[in-house]
């Protein structure tokens, strides 16, 4: 049997789809066919109905791969019959009844604090000004800004939305631990991989290494498509 040659990436919140374009290169190179969600992050409900659309479309099985927030969207639209196996990148996973807002309720002891604001109407949005340091200390400075000018608002039911069935208790998973993470701390990262069983692996890199690090995320995305053949 041949690798599973479907991707489907998830983004998170704060940003939209356009970050993975560098992972995107390297996979389409490789002969995958990828496919960009671009979930408006205004409840997790609406985020699975737009990712379940693309997966229907899918010509047959998929790896899907969630980033950050998207963690939380793949693990409740996981479930789809096309979804083959799971990919977390510094991601929230989720189980039963869980949200990312009970998951982020009781942070580890020291750990980095990320810079939300205040909602405003119903949406969140991270401090301008700590941002690259917080979300993408590893990009350039240039590059780091206009993520945080760029920012899309992430509406306060995506944050609480919660899951209803967990498809990494059903699907096989890997996990991407973001070892400089300063967003979801790296210790929070491998209690949820290990909760899930995933194959976990780790890298140097903040909270955005999917576009910094686009070739560590697509390795193992590949990993992860050619154990399901």
């Amino acid at each position: 049997m041949s690798t599973v040659r479907n991707i489907v990436l998830v983004h998170g919140g704060f940003v939209d789809g356009s970050g993975w374009q560098p992972v995107h290169r390297l996979l389409t190179r490789d002969g995958f066919n990828v496919s960009i969600v671009q979930n408006p992050t205004l409840s997790l409900q609406d985020d699975v109905t737009v990712t379940h659309r693309v997966l229907d479309a899918q010509d047959g099985p998929a790896v899907l791969v969630g980033h950050s927030y998207g963690g939380a969207v793949i693990t409740e639209a996981g479930g789809h019959d096309k979804v083959a196996a799971l990919v977390y990148v510094a991601a929230f996973a989720p189980d039963k009844d869980e949200s990312v807002a009970t998951l982020i309720a009781d942070p580890v002891p020291g750990a980095p604090v990320p810079p939300i604001l205040p909602p405003q109407d119903g949406f969140l949005l991270l401090d301008r000004e700590k941002f690259a340091a917080s979300f993408a200390g590893d990009l350039p400075a240039e590059d780091a800004q206009f993520m945080a000018d760029s920012q899309v608002p992430w509406g306060v039911d995506a944050l609480g939305g919660t899951v209803t069935e967990a498809a990494w208790r059903a699907k096989p998973s890997w996990y991407l631990v973001a070892t400089d993470d300063r967003m979801i701390p790296p210790p929070a990262q491998r209690a949820m991989a290990e909760r899930a069983g995933a194959t976990v692996s780790e890298s140097a890199g903040s909270h955005a290494f999917y576009v910094s690090r686009p070739e560590a995320v697509a390795e193992l995305i590949k990993q992860a498509a050619a154990h399901q053949a």
